[in-house]
């Protein structure tokens, strides 16, 4: 049984469909990415799923049960973990105090301690959250997301607000939880982070999904022309080279092609036989943040307002 199933789901605010016949399967223990632009349609489809909103048609699973019978709502709170852009926190608890109230409100919690330790707030246990700083806020944000233990865990952009270190950090939490068996289903607008966690990506546009894979195979990513590129070996020149370039700047060449594999054969083959260096040779294909774009122009450049 998959963690989530959606089949043809509906939602309408007026004349507005903000959700407008999406359907996609989440398997257990995958970290899962919905992505899209403001009013596309994705907080409405979280929200649906998380049990907070009533949907318009369609069927929907997750964990088992229907999030939308109220019966089925109690059991439901107690198997996932939510983490908001914006949580709502006591400030004058410490964090500790924080996280043991939550961890009450579940059967099988994380130790608060263990907890602390995964989020990287040991040195803040027993400091209030008001004297927290923003990424150390966040970072507890995800702490009150995991204390439960859930089954399930729902992340809204969970690195915003975070440095470099912190933010790797959280990645290396995320896996954790994903081999532990954690079901994640994740929205963020860093690219970078999508194609480092998820297995699947599915992106809304306009209440519809645009494309759905993998990340490296999204809107056909994998089937498209690459860029290969490398600096001129000294004392080459450019009609020596067994490739016409596509662009050359100063030293750096740059060849487009579909045929990769050729052209790289045919590139190799001959610095080897010539004995030179193809310094900085570099293959790179259009990247996730490209699609993307491509993927959701339409939407970020239409007049029509969608509710998200």
């Amino acid at each position: 049984m998959p963690a989530l199933s959606v089949k043809s789901l509906h939602k309408s605010y007026g004349q507005l469909h903000a959700v407008n016949g999406v359907s996609f399967e989440v398997v257990r223990g995958d970290v899962f990415a919905l992505l899209g632009p403001n009013g596309a349609g994705k907080s409405t489809t979280i929200e649906i799923l998380e049990g907070f909103l009533k949907r318009d048609g369609g069927e929907v699973s997750v964990l088992g049960v229907d999030p939308g019978e109220r019966g089925e709502q109690r059991w439901l709170r107690t198997r996932i973990g939510v983490v908001l852009q914006e949580l709502t926190v006591e400030p004058f608890f410490s964090v500790r105090q924080v996280l043991e109230r939550n961890a009450g409100y579940y059967p099988s919690p994380r130790a608060v301690d263990e907890v602390i330790e995964l989020v990287g707030l040991r040195d803040k246990a027993d400091v209030k959250v008001k004297k927290l700083s923003g990424g150390q806020q966040r970072r507890l944000d995800i702490g009150l997301g995991i204390v439960g233990n859930p089954e399930l865990l729902f992340l809204d952009e969970p690195t915003t607000g975070l440095d470099p270190a912190a933010r790797r950090m959280t990645w290396e939490l995320i896996r954790a939880l994903s081999c532990q068996g954690t079901t994640v289903v994740l929205s963020s607008h860093y690219m970078d982070e999508v194609e480092a966690l998820a297995s699947h990506v599915v992106v809304l546009t306009k209440g519809r999904i645009a494309a759905s894979g993998t990340p490296s195979s999204l809107g056909g990513r994998d089937m498209g022309k690459v860029a290969i590129s490398f600096t001129m070996p000294e004392g080459i020149a450019v009609a020596d080279l067994p490739v016409t370039p596509s662009c050359l700047e100063g030293l750096r060449v740059e060849i487009d092609t579909d045929c990769e594999l050729e052209v790289l054969s045919r590139l190799t083959h001959w610095a080897l036989e010539e004995k030179v260096s193809l310094a900085g040779l570099c293959v790179m294909r259009q990247t996730l943040e490209d699609v993307y774009l491509r993927l959701t122009h339409e939407a970020l450049t239409s007049k029509d307002e969608v509710h998200s």
